[in-house]
């Protein structure tokens, strides 16, 4: 059985997180994923902690070889007319193309989507920026740079994250980026799912902005239903919601009707709290939630996150515990669903990352070969791929148009 995308070839113009993300999903889907980097340095996110060093002193960032596994690196130039035209080759054998560079980066070099569907007309763009760049679409924003706490902010996330009293805060970090990695591959392979009726490329757009609001959707449904704005801190018309307290850490708990505030009731052997006006229904337990939290913690108090998820599932009443890395590491379920996949990195050694979630049924398990060097496929890519002899890849490399191992 081959991978999904077994046979696409994607090249990746990619730094820090989103479309490196993007690019590992279609890489772990069977795709050829060629990374494009500067020689000498690479991308950026090579330079980030955390660290691991091996024997030798040679080290390696933890955040680079989690999103770049099954790829290969190409070192070039791309500010070289040679590296330019290196890059075009590439692209007239390649199906799509990934970059997440500043706006306008790429039509200066003249490596743009107008410029390279030229070179091959099937070709699928995807531009990964922080407020959008196709034609017809852009705002007074387009030309701004962004990162992940940009888009969350502007998105209307930050406003809903933290308590009232405090100020607005983050999600987990590059929230924006990760999930904007993913809209981005769903956004190729509609695109290549196009081009197999149409036999056209297009050009992709997606942006961290609009993937933020398209995550917050219930903040503008509520606004555009009620006029009232949600804001961080305690729903005003849904509770019990959140962590609660247990003897060994906190239980997430929702209840989001009636049906399950009597569940948790008899759970809890509190019916009576089903008749107290305080706990009628979700606007009045919002309302008295300074009631309502001390009476669940105190029936939390003498049990753990285990014996209260056995409980509560057993009237039926959805809960989870708040798990730390540790926990996620040793929960036997993960593990079955074989969520943490060990990558053994030549420097790093065997380290586990987070799998891609789709399972499929007819599609082997993803590959796990470790994230590339710098320059390591350069010289393959040029021989075998574009028939480059070794004269001419030794006079590029002379020239520094390319980056070789």
């Amino acid at each position: 059985m081959k991978r999904p995308l077994t046979g696409v070839r994607v090249i990746a113009l990619e730094q820090y997180m989103s479309a490196p993300y993007c690019t590992m999903l279609l890489a772990d889907a069977g795709a050829e994923v060629i990374k494009i980097e500067r020689p000498g340095r690479g991308d950026p996110r090579r330079s980030i902690p955390p660290y691991a060093t091996d024997d030798a002193g040679r080290r390696v960032a933890g955040g680079f070889i989690g999103y770049n596994r099954n790829k290969k690196s190409m070192a070039l130039n791309l500010r070289a007319e040679g590296g330019r035209q290196i890059l075009k080759d590439l692209v007239e054998i390649s199906d799509v193309v990934v970059e997440n560079l500043r706006p306008g980066a790429t039509d200066k070099m003249g490596l743009g989507y107008e410029q390279l569907k030229v070179v091959n007309p099937r070709l699928i763009y995807a531009a990964i920026s922080g407020f959008g760049r196709l034609e017809g679409y852009t705002g007074p924003y387009a030309d701004r740079p962004a990162f992940d706490i940009v888009a969350e902010a502007m998105g209307g996330i930050m406003n809903l994250v933290g308590f009232a009293d405090k100020p607005p805060s983050w999600t987990i970090y590059g929230m924006a980026d990760i999930y904007t990695g993913q809209v981005t591959a769903y956004g190729v392979m509609l695109a290549l799912f196009m081009r197999e009726r149409t036999g056209e490329g297009q050009f992709v757009d997606s942006a961290m902005l609009d993937n933020m609001l398209a995550l917050n959707e219930r903040m503008v449904t509520l606004y555009s239903f009620t006029g009232e704005s949600p804001e961080r801190g305690r729903p005003k018309h849904l509770y019990p919601r959140g962590a609660f307290r247990c003897q060994d850490g906190h239980l997430a708990l929702n209840i989001p009707d009636d049906i399950q505030w009597s569940r948790l009731c008899q759970a809890m052997g509190c019916e009576e709290l089903r008749d107290d006006p305080r706990t009628a229904d979700g606007t009045a337990r919002a309302t008295h939630a300074d009631f309502v939290r001390p009476i669940i913690e105190g029936w939390l108090a003498d049990k753990t996150r285990a014996q209260a998820v056995a409980l509560l599932e057993d009237h039926g009443v959805p809960s989870g515990p708040v798990y730390t890395a540790e926990d996620i590491l040793a929960d036997p379920h993960i593990t079955a669903r074989n969520m943490l996949v060990t990558v053994d990195d030549p420097i790093a050694g065997p380290r586990q990352y987070a799998r891609s979630p789709i399972h499929l049924s007819s599609a082997p398990e993803i590959p796990v070969s470790p994230a590339p060097q710098l320059g390591e496929h350069t010289r393959s890519i040029l021989h075998d791929l574009l028939g480059y002899d070794e004269v001419v890849i030794e006079r590029l490399r002379d020239e520094g148009v390319i980056g070789t191992q």
